[in-house]
């Protein structure tokens, strides 16, 4: 079977846009522009993303550029956690060090276990896919924390007065953040197969490759997107929680709080 997609066929799938715009005004939402431009915005970075890759994919291409292409995601990525979660204090720097260890972790585990060959074509997407994944749950964990902060202040100080430490004073608020973080990526791990199929399976499935392989092949990013969400997760929660505390064990004051 043919799968492959013409540039006639692109611009026919754009009519899909055109619904999702009709019934934005049908509704009266107001996300006419918000829709056309995320369409258009995502059309050209794919496209441009698309011409790097056909450089970096290309056969006896050296590993290294692979490994600068992903070393430079990861400030990239640092950059639209901290436009995000814009309130969240050190959230540049904290994502920065959660996607550097989630990156040493998980590719790592993969790679170093042998999972996938170390190359270009495996290297550069599973990276993407850990990144990508990894940067909805530290917003969501960042901003969960600071709002949990900010909630329980009283009673934090509370605690504090009482001798505990900072730690222990905010674990309960930590591990609330952390579950409201994590909770989601579980659930769509628990549905999948049964609920929907996902993205890289429906690809696999779409190119022409056998179903069960497929099938091995998402197993496997399904546990490496579920692995990286829950190493950036603790990684933004530990490092934000320690910023919110003094070295003499008092809450700081943000600067909204003031």
């Amino acid at each position: 079977m043919n799968t492959d997609v013409s540039f006639v066929g692109l611009a026919l799938a754009s009519s899909l846009v055109v619904v999702a715009i009709a019934l934005s005004m049908w509704q009266r939402l107001g996300l006419e522009r918000e829709i056309l431009w995320a369409s258009i915005r995502a059309l050209v970075q794919l496209l441009a993303v698309g011409v790097v890759l056909t450089v970096l994919l290309r056969p006896g291409q050296s590993l290294w550029w692979s490994v600068a292409w992903v070393v430079a995601m990861l400030p990239f990525a640092a950059n639209v956690v901290a436009r995000r979660a814009p309130d969240v204090p050190r959230v540049r720097w904290l994502a920065l060090a959660a996607f550097s260890m989630t990156s040493f972790v998980i590719l790592g585990l993969l790679f170093g276990l042998g999972v996938f060959p170390l190359e270009p074509r495996t290297l550069v997407p599973l990276a993407g896919m850990m990144i990508g994944n990894s940067m909805t749950a530290t917003v969501l964990v960042a901003t969960r924390i600071v709002a949990e902060f900010k909630e329980k202040r009283a009673l934090i100080e509370v605690r504090l007065a009482l001798g505990f430490r900072s730690g222990d004073a905010f674990r309960p608020y930590l591990r609330s953040a952390l579950k409201t973080a994590l909770v989601p990526q579980i659930e769509t791990t628990k549905a999948v197969g049964i609920v929907f199929l996902p993205g890289a399976m429906t690809g696999l499935i779409l190119a022409g490759v056998d179903p069960l392989e497929a099938v091995r092949v998402q197993v496997v990013v399904m546990y490496l997107v579920l692995g990286s969400v829950a190493v950036s997760a603790s990684t933004v929660a530990l490092g934000l929680s320690r910023t919110l505390f003094t070295p003499d064990q008092r809450a700081v004051h943000l600067p909204e709080e003031r």
